[in-house]
């Protein structure tokens, strides 16, 4: 029985490091989560693995074992909603044997059939004990999560922690520069065209809404347009 155990017990500390060194790397988050559903699902051997990602108060499902490209990124959960809601809020694991869409915390979504299966274990990945997301492991069949499987997912949890959350506040740190860049960029557009039509700064930004919306593009790639041809006209 020892003997049997020590191989997968191996590969699990192998996988743990694999994880460990892929963050130390500073992998894409997309990369480290889809390792994480694959090391998962692997060790337990489940029918499904979802990983949830806290964004703006809301759990988004970021990562799948099963292909669900119409509900990954898309789906979303409010903090204490359904069980996956209810691990978030508590950062309690649970786990559910057998009847799992019983439980009085159960939310269905009619685009995942995954919630006609039997077992539910649902973990915390957290971070210096802040949330930053949820991964939900599901099997067909009942199945008694141990202990130590339990311990193992939490163990992931504990490592992809610190990465999601420094992954988060880097694109929110992006997504404010990118838009001072697009207000500056869309500021000197409407002087721009003011000055050449000689009308208002106004008159100038309603044009810049207008185009926007006739030719399907944002603001700033038509304020860039005619940046770039009042610099042709000038040189």
């Amino acid at each position: 029985m020892n003997v049997d155990s020590r191989p997968s017990e191996h590969h699990e500390i192998d996988v743990l490091h694999e994880i460990g060194e892929r963050i130390a790397a500073a992998d894409p988050l997309h990369s480290i989560l889809k390792l994480v559903v694959e090391f998962v699902s692997a060790v337990v051997k489940s029918d499904s693995c979802f990983v949830y990602v806290l964004e703006s108060n809301e759990l988004i499902l970021r990562a799948s074992k099963n292909t669900h490209a119409d509900v990954v990124d898309r789906l979303r959960l409010r903090v204490g909603q359904g069980i996956t809601g209810w691990v978030a809020e508590h950062k309690k694991p649970v786990a559910l044997a057998s009847n799992a869409s019983l439980d009085p915390r159960f939310r269905t979504f009619h685009e995942l059939p995954e919630d006609r299966f039997e077992a539910f274990l649902s973990v915390p990945i957290l971070c210096r004990d802040k949330l930053v997301g949820v991964i939900n492991l599901q099997h067909r069949e009942p199945h008694v999560y141990s202990r130590r499987e339990t311990h193992l997912i939490s163990t992931v949890g504990f490592l992809v922690g610190p990465e999601i959350e420094l992954a988060r506040m880097d694109a929110e740190s992006s997504k404010m520069s990118e838009l001072s860049e697009a207000v500056r960029i869309v500021e000197s557009a409407k002087k721009t065209l003011g000055r050449n039509l000689q009308i208002s700064e106004e008159a100038a930004y309603l044009t810049l809404q207008r185009e926007s919306r006739q030719r399907r593009k944002s603001m700033k790639e038509i304020a860039e347009a005619i940046l770039m041809v009042d610099e042709i006209s000038r040189s």
